[in-house]
């Protein structure tokens, strides 16, 4: 493994760069987050998805396994009405009964795959990331005990699985892709992991894990 993706010096970085202190309201509606599905495309956000997009916050959870780091992902329900099948972290909406982003993360990853939050340790904030399906999330980075045991939700997840740290931080593996969408050619990325492919707002939101350490 290089050692500029080893798990030491990923974690050292990672506590000297984020913070768990939130500068402002990262949900307010007049607030353009830099990060988001738009920026592929060096576009402006779309200003309706601005002014009405949810908040939502996710967990990127950091595993040790020997001496390497992995990320837990999850592979979402087929019969999910949106973005069923596809390569997610742990989380989902703020709830109005959350007392904060992070309590409303860590209750996303007990309820979908049953992550305890005594097995989380958090680390730090990434910029918000606008999805253009009316999404504002804040991911929270965080170490997890590797001893975690999982129970997941058939309803919510088909499947959670971990992808070598090395592998996604690695920029050669943030391929750049595009297709045609609402008659528009639209970039994207996706990091091909063994059968699966990581792409939309995860491959964004790990690509912002990467600058935020790394650049």
């Amino acid at each position: 493994m290089h050692p500029l993706f080893s798990l030491d010096d990923f974690l050292a970085r990672a506590k000297s760069r984020l913070t768990l202190d939130l500068e402002g309201d990262p949900f307010a509606p007049s607030h353009a987050p830099r990060h988001g599905d738009y920026a592929f495309n060096n576009a402006a956000p779309d200003a309706d998805v601005l002014a009405t997009a949810r908040p939502a916050s996710v967990l990127i959870g950091i595993v040790a396994r020997g001496g390497a780091g992995h990320v837990i992902l999850t592979q979402r329900a087929a019969a999910l009405r949106d973005h069923s099948g596809q390569v997610a972290f742990p989380g989902g909406k703020i709830d109005a009964s959350d007392a904060s982003p992070m309590a409303a993360a860590l209750r996303e990853a007990r309820e979908e795959i049953g992550l305890a939050g005594a097995s989380i340790s958090p680390i730090g904030w990434l910029d918000p990331y606008l999805t253009g399906t009316g999404f504002r999330i804040l991911p929270l980075v965080a170490e997890v005990d590797s001893g975690y045991n999982l129970n997941l939700d058939p309803s919510e997840v088909e499947e959670a699985f971990e992808t070598p740290l090395a592998f996604l931080m690695d920029p050669a593996n943030h391929e750049r892709h595009a297709r045609e969408w609402k008659g528009v050619m639209r970039s994207y990325i996706v990091m091909p992991w063994k059968q699966r492919q990581i792409w939309g707002a995860t491959a964004g939101m790990i690509r912002n894990l990467y600058e935020r350490i790394y650049l």
